[in-house]
Parts: structure tokens; sequence; C-alpha cells
């Protein structure tokens, strides 16, 4: 034998011993892997009928369970479907498909899971199984629930509301009846001058104009027909109920209103009043009466002066002496109180050329002269014994706005000095306790500031 016989089988041998490690090694990696492709034999996987299990086929779709999705991977069954807005996959090593929600922040899915589950709930549906037919019946219920609830809806708005068609047939009729108001005073003051109409038919047609003449033009409409003198003539009446009412329109329509209060000057109202307030008559006729009067005379200097020389004051001074009469004694403080400040203030503005004629006419009346010609002075302290703070502030205003007058006899009345100092320490006590309130400005502090105003002023 040669020797490179020998020594080429020992190669040859050599080469076959790596070929057949290297395929036992390359059978052996192959026999480890999970995807390794294995022949099933076709008696396994096949039933009776020749149809492998798992397929469609066997699946009836009445019958199938509705496919969840979570966040988590889950196993799809055969023949299931997916609901819109899920994520798919293929998973390589089971070979079966997968599915679950897409990834949303808030917590988006859960939400709207949990909203549909209870949707199923109220219509009486197992949210975690049911048939396309219980479907179709629960959607059909929901549908007839929502259609209930509508009807009841729209029968409860039909309640509350009319249709638009009698709507509009009744503002049509409206619009044929509606009167202005100058045609209801035409026909109430024709009521109350009408000889037919009772007594109760004429207070109540007063009582109604009282309503109408508040307003500026409805007043002098009231004055172009003829109403202002009727009801002036009214306050000469026997019966006090059309007394106190004509007295209550006419203030109503005086109430700043100049037209008004020149006619009614003229008509001769302010002696009608004058003589209720002097007479024998009713509180609440001669309230009516004061009202009627601070009406004509507030802002109109004329009727002051006239006021002033048929003996006015001497009037309401009568007031404070008779029994009865104490309702009337703070308003009457109030009327010359708002008369002085009214003249004080115009005088010491800044006016015009304008403003020269009136501030002549206030200048005729004298008034203050008047109220310390006739004793004010003494009569107005003496209502600081009054228990209400109401009183008591407008007295102190207007004994405020006289001393600069009464000086002399103020300092001479030592009542009035006991009586503010007692005033003094009630105020005190109740301003601290306002201050301790949190309430720094208070009403008893304003009126413990008048009271020390005064005192300062008497020293």
């Amino acid at each position: 034998m040669s020797p490179w016989a020998g020594l080429l089988s020992t190669t040859a041998r050599v080469s076959l011993l790596l070929l057949l490690g290297s395929v036992l090694f390359s059978c052996s990696s192959l026999g480890h892997r999970e995807f390794a492709l294995t022949k099933i034999e076709e008696s396994n996987i096949k039933d009776d009928s020749g149809k492998e299990p798992g397929t469609e086929d066997d699946a009836d779709p009445e019958d199938l369970e509705v496919f969840y999705p979570t966040d988590q991977w889950q196993t799809l069954r055969p023949g299931q479907a997916v609901p819109a807005g899920s994520h798919v996959r293929l998973n390589l090593q089971t070979g079966d498909r997968e599915a679950k929600l897409l990834d949303r922040e808030n917590g988006e899915s859960d939400m709207r899971e949990e909203r549909r589950r209870k949707r199923l709930d109220t219509v009486g549906v197992d949210a975690n199984s049911f048939t396309s037919e219980e479907l179709k019946k629960a959607l059909a219920k929901m549908k007839e629930s929502e259609k209930a609830e509508r009807k009841a809806r729209e029968e409860e708005v039909r309640k509350k509301f009319r249709p638009i068609e009698q709507l509009k047939e009744e503002f049509e009729k409206l619009n044929m009846k509606i009167e202005t108001d100058y045609e209801i005073m035409v026909k109430l003051i024709s009521k109350f001058n009408s000889s037919a109409s009772t007594l109760d038919e004429k207070v109540a047609a007063l009582y109604d104009l009282e309503y109408y003449v508040h307003q500026v033009d409805n007043a002098k409409d009231f004055l172009s027909m003829g109403g202002l003198q009727l009801v002036i003539e009214g306050l000469n009446s026997s019966e006090t109920s059309l007394k106190e009412h004509a007295a209550f329109v006419l203030g109503a329509a005086l109430s700043s209103n100049p037209k008004v209060q020149i006619e009614a000057i003229e008509g001769g109202a302010l002696q009608k009043l004058l003589v209720i307030l002097a007479t024998e008559q009713p509180l609440a006729v001669r309230k009516k009466a004061l009202f009627a009067l601070s009406s004509m005379l507030r802002h109109f200097p004329y009727a002051q002066q006239q006021f002033l020389k048929m003996g006015g004051l001497q009037v309401l001074r009568s007031l404070f002496r008779q029994k009865g009469m104490e309702p009337l004694h703070v308003r009457v403080v109030t009327l010359l109180y708002d008369l002085i400040m009214e003249k004080m203030l115009l005088e010491d503005s800044q006016h015009g050329e304008q403003m020269e004629e009136k501030i002549q006419q206030y200048q005729q009346v004298r008034l203050v002269p008047a109220v310390v010609e006739q004793g004010w002075c003494a009569l107005v302290p003496n209502l600081l014994a009054m228990p209400e703070h109401d009183t008591r502030e407008k007295v102190l205003k207007l004994v405020g706005v006289l001393v600069a007058f009464c000086r002399e006899h103020y300092r001479g009345d030592p009542a009035l000095g006991t009586t503010l100092s007692l005033l003094r320490s009630e105020y005190e006590e109740l301003a601290a306790e306002e201050q301790r309130e949190g309430d720094k400005d208070g009403y008893f502090r304003e009126l413990l500031g008048s009271i020390n105003t005064i005192i300062q002023e008497l020293r």
C-alpha cells in the first residue's frame, strides 16, 4: 500500500467525522426549537365528519361569547368579532390571535366600557354573554324607552305652555282691549265725579288714581283733564274717607311736579290743607293732609312764602298740643329740617344766572326767623326724650341746624344739657358694641357724632 493512501485514508476519516458531528449538532438544535415543524397525523385532527375542530363551520354565531378587550392580551377564539379600536396581533410562539384595548390616557377605555355595561344593565341584558338576537331586542327596548321618555317630556311641555296659535289669538284680543293711562284716568275721574257712584266706588277711584298720578306726565294729563280741581274740591267733603284719599291723590300729583304745584296753590289747595290740619280730624286724614302739604312746599319757595303768611307754622305747632297726634311730630320735624336745608344748600352752591331768580325767591322766605320767634327752639329738643332711634336721629338733625340760631336758648336750658349727656353715654356704648362687631362706621356712631357736635357748639 502506498503511503499517500494511508494519509488519504486518515484525512478522509477526519472529514467524515466532522461532517457527522455537524449533522448531529444541527438535528439537536432543531429538536429544541418551539416552532419546529412536526408532522401530525390526519386521524388526530379530524372528527367523524371529516372536518377539523375549531373551524368557523363548527361555531354558531348565536352562541358565541362577546369578546371584551382589556388592557392585557387575551386569546381570540375562532370566529370572535373584535370591537373597533382594539389592538390585534398574532402570537408567533403559540400561533393564536390575541387582542387588547389600545393604550389611552386617563382610563378613557375603562370609562367607556363601564358606561356600555351600565346601558346594557338598564335594559336587562347580561353584559358578559348575549346573542345577536338578544342584542337586537335590547336595542329595540332602549329605543322604546327613549321614545316613551321623549313623549313624557313633550306632554309635560304641553301642560306648561300653550300652543303659539292660541297665544297669538289671545294677544290679538288683548291688543284690542289695551287702554292707555290717559283713558284709564278719564274713566276713574268720571266715576269719582259721578253722582251715581257709591261712596265705596268713589274711594276706589281715588285709590287707583293715586297710583297713576305718581308719574310726572300722568299728573300733567290729570291736570289738563280737570282731575286736579275735582280732587281739591274733595278736600271739603263731609266724608272723611273721601277727604283722606283726595289728599292722598293730591300729594302724589304734587310730588316733584312744579306745574301741578303752581296750579294747586292757585286752586286754593294750600288753604284747604291747612284747614284740615287745624281742625278736629281723624289722624289718618291729617296724616294724608300733611303729606300733601309737604309735597306742595318742597322746592317751591312761593308756596313756602304763602305758607308762612297763612300761619302755617302756628298750625303745625298746634299739633304738638293735641293728644293722639304724636305720630305726626316726627313728620313735622322732618319737613322743617328739609325746608331749612333746601334753602341753605341752594345759597351755598355754585350757581349761574338761571338760579338767581330762584335764590331771590328763597330770600323772601323768612322761615328760620319765624321758627325762632314762634318757640320752636324750646319745642324741638323735647322730642329727644322719645325712645325711637329714628325719631332721635331726625330731631338731632333739626337741633343741629337750629343751634346757630337758638344757641343762647340752648345754653340756658339745663334739661337739654342733661338729655344730651345721657344720650352720649347711651350711644357711646352702642357705638362701641358696633365697633366690636366690625362695623366701624355704624348707625349709632353717626348719632354719637351728631350729639358731640351739638355739645361742642354749645360750649
